[in-house]
């Protein structure tokens, strides 16, 4: 093995391998990845700065028509908002066969092999985002439920408290029941959610359908929560400090214009809001790929876990493509699908002979 593919030999990641793995893989190809990342961003900070400028001036506008026309612009923005989080998710599927084919044969990886095995399944892929999108409202809304009801004993615990004047131990009780019913709706929302996690990289890795991709991911999808976790944390707190950095040239901009540059000022000038907004979404450029690769890496470890995926990779390198029979289609997906993958034809079976070979 040599140069990169020794770099990236396989083996199982725990939560810091994965995000050091992501790390460096992202400093390898920073350009490339900052390109593949940057349309779908794109397309969201423009949805954002759109919803932003018509929040602004929807409170301001004396006119019916122009109200109309800023409700219009709130609506569009969102729908464009939502479109580019989509687009993420299709994406990360073709980054992850990218990754997949630079694992097995060095090729580089690039904007352009990227998008085009995102448009070889571009219509799949974008009913799987729906499906997918639709699985974490799902999840978000099971995860707040868990979440108000643990609030609620917490809440009905500090009445029945409260009544005999322990203010301390209401508030001990109130900070330690909050937490933990925030660790819960957390912990239930990614126990959910990840099973959903692997369809993008199931559909352009091993050509599956969309129904047979979400079968797939659910079947993979067991003990990665910590994982998961791990990768979200980082990727959040690695996003909101970036943002924190680049934010203090505007944030002296707009001290000095005397703005209230607090992260809840209520009267920040349309200018500031939409500086904010713009820099909030290069950020997410800056940090989208770590999220991408990660999610990639953990779909190719979870292979390597259950299925001995770096042994199917190995061989995939050294040995010839298996022949295929006429009218059978293996039920083992390669290493990489170089196709779409047909239905799986079982053989006909063979009626039992008798004793003398008579049917």
């Amino acid at each position: 093995m040599n140069g990169t593919q020794g770099q990236l030999a396989l083996a199982p990641l725990g939560a810091g391998d994965l995000i050091d793995r992501a790390v460096r893989l992202y400093r390898r190809h920073f350009l490339t990845l900052l390109r593949i990342a940057a349309p779908p961003v794109l397309l969201s900070a423009f949805g954002s700065t759109v919803t932003t400028i018509a929040f602004r001036a929807i409170g301001a506008t004396p006119s019916s028509v122009r109200l109309v026309l800023y409700v219009l612009m709130i609506l569009g923005g969102g729908f464009i908002i939502i479109c580019g989080s989509l687009f993420s998710l299709i994406v990360m599927g073709g980054a992850t066969r990218n990754l997949v084919a630079h694992l097995l044969w060095d090729e580089p990886v690039s904007f352009r092999a990227t998008y085009a095995a995102v448009k070889s399944r571009f219509w799949g892929l974008l009913a799987a985002s729906f499906l997918v999108a639709a699985w974490l409202g799902f999840c978000a809304g099971v995860a707040f439920t868990a979440f108000y009801i643990v609030f609620a004993l917490i809440v009905i615990a500090a009445v029945a408290i409260g009544s005999v004047g322990a203010e301390w131990l209401i508030a001990i009780i109130s900070i330690i029941g909050t937490l933990a019913a925030i660790t819960l709706a957390t912990i239930l929302f990614f126990l959910l959610a990840g099973h959903v996690a692997y369809v993008p990289q199931a559909m352009l890795v091993e050509g599956r359908t969309v129904t047979s991709a979400i079968g797939r991911s659910f079947s993979l999808a067991s003990g990665n929560v910590r994982r998961l976790m791990a990768m979200t944390l980082f990727t959040t707190f690695a996003t909101y400090s970036a943002l924190a950095l680049l934010i203090i040239p505007l944030g002296w901009y707009g001290w000095v214009n005397g703005v209230d540059v607090s992260p809840v000022g209520a009267t920040w000038p349309a200018w500031y809001s939409i500086g904010y907004e713009v820099i909030l979404q290069c950020s997410h450029i800056l940090l989208a790929p770590i999220w991408m690769l990660g999610l990639s890496l953990l779909y190719v470890d979870e292979r390597v876990r259950h299925e001995g995926y770096d042994i199917e990779l190995m061989a995939a390198r050294q040995l010839p493509p298996m022949p295929e029979l006429p009218g059978v289609m293996s039920p083992f997906a390669p290493a990489l699908v170089t196709r779409r993958t047909k239905t799986f034809v079982p053989p006909a079976p063979i009626p039992p002979a008798s004793v003398l070979g008579l049917h």
